[in-house]
């Protein structure tokens, strides 16, 4: 099976900060990000997950696909989190910490992937471009925990907990 890319690398009008593609998210998180109903890159990030994160390798075919790889690599850390026994309330805390932690971006020396992206131009747009992944940060942990605990009483699915040590292109975000 290959890997699977963001079928939003079609797309054109496209804002990009560096190399980082800026999609519209559906979303109830503040933040910068346009609002869409239709199916986001959340979506497919969440879909695509368990697919790509056998892959060592991944062809980078478009902005869009770096962001694809952001999400499943904020995945790992999420479900690294997540115990067996860990409620869906003390997940929803714990994800909710990680979402809005102190965290890197592209360009500053603490960013582990600064060989695949590019930083932003200038001081604004690397302000753009934090509280854009801070609101898909908040977005992504929302609809994992959806995934992981579809059934609120009961324990965190174990077919999303066993790829809690995988790691796609054996990488990680911290």
């Amino acid at each position: 099976m290959p890997v699977q890319h963001s079928h939003f690398n079609e797309y054109t009008d496209v804002r990009l900060v560096g190399n980082f593609a800026v999609l519209p998210l559906r979303t109830r998180v503040r933040g910068p990000a346009y609002p869409t109903d239709d199916y986001d890159v959340l979506d497919e990030v969440v879909d695509l997950f368990r697919v790509n994160s056998f892959f060592r390798n991944f062809e980078i075919l478009g902005p869009a696909d770096r962001t694809l790889i952001y999400g499943i690599l904020f995945i790992s850390e999420c479900l690294a989190k997540i115990k067996s026994s860990t409620s869906l309330n003390e997940a929803n805390k714990q994800l909710n910490v990680i979402a809005t932690d102190n965290f890197s971006i592209p360009g500053e020396p603490a960013f582990p992937l600064n060989s695949i992206y590019t930083p932003p131009s200038d001081r604004n747009d690397a302000e753009f471009l934090r509280t854009y992944l801070s609101q898909f940060r908040q977005e992504l942990a929302s609809r994992l925990l959806a995934r992981v605990y579809s059934d609120p009483q009961e324990p965190p699915s174990k077919y999303w907990l066993a790829f809690s040590r995988k790691r796609f292109m054996n990488l990680a975000l911290k």
